[in-house]
């Protein structure tokens, strides 16, 4: 992994406390554009074609993961969180608001680290963070698995369906967040609700994001595969 002098540093230089828009009990720091702290992004690390800064916006799948999760507790109330490809920690500090007992927030992004423990401080709530990439190994002994915006791009997209359809095969409740991004599965899901979320035409095609919460239904899971009908929104 890329070592940074001093991300925290960067991040205050950066970007701002922000409450996020659609859940505004939580303020992330967050970036106003993308285009400059993506080039700063860049000279920091010493390297060109970088993805976005993730941890720097909220994205409109984890803004109505959050949502969610704020609206329903029980869904994490007194249980073991795992917030996957967290990048700026959203999911998994709405996750310790709503009473988890444990928050683990995941991303191999080098700037995720002090993103999550920036914006855990700002909203007075406790998550631990690896930056392990957690694919290549089984899913870790949790019992949630949350997960917006993961199905932007192939083969991530793939790799990441199949690895949660093994967590809950074993019994992990999984549920993602998605604003119907192109490589976001078209069956197989239990639909749980879904949010215009506000966002910005830097990151998204409209302003406002239809986007849809989904539970990964147990009877789906055959190891790594999907299968069966969508339960879909009339």
């Amino acid at each position: 992994m890329t070592r940074i002098p001093d991300p925290a540093a960067f991040i205050a230089a950066n970007t701002r406390v922000q409450p996020v828009p659609h859940a505004p009990e939580i303020s992330l720091w967050l970036a106003d554009e993308v285009t400059p702290i993506w080039r700063l992004t860049e000279e920091e690390l010493g390297e060109l074609g970088l993805p976005p800064p993730f941890w720097a916006f909220a994205w409109a799948g984890g803004q109505a993961l959050a949502r969610w999760v704020l609206d329903h507790p029980e869904e994490v109330a007194g249980r073991r969180v795992l917030d996957f490809a967290a990048g700026s920690g959203l999911v998994g500090i709405a996750a310790a608001r709503a009473g988890a007992a444990h928050v683990l927030c995941a991303d191999i992004d080098p700037f995720c680290g002090a993103a999550v423990a920036a914006n855990t401080t700002v909203n007075g709530v406790a998550a631990d963070f690896t930056a392990t990439d957690l694919l290549a190994a089984p899913p870790p002994e949790v019992d949630v698995i949350l997960a917006g915006d993961v199905c932007y791009e192939q083969p991530m997209a793939g790799d990441v369906l199949a690895w949660l359809a093994v967590a809950r095969a074993r019994g992990t409740r999984v549920l993602i967040g998605d604003p119907q991004r192109t490589y976001f599965p078209r069956e197989g899901l239990e639909f749980l609700a879904e949010y215009s979320v506000p966002t910005t035409r830097e990151l998204e095609d409209f302003e406002i994001k239809r986007t849809r919460v989904w539970a990964l239904p147990l009877e789906a899971c055959h190891g790594s595969a999907w299968s069966g009908p969508a339960s879909t929104p009339s």
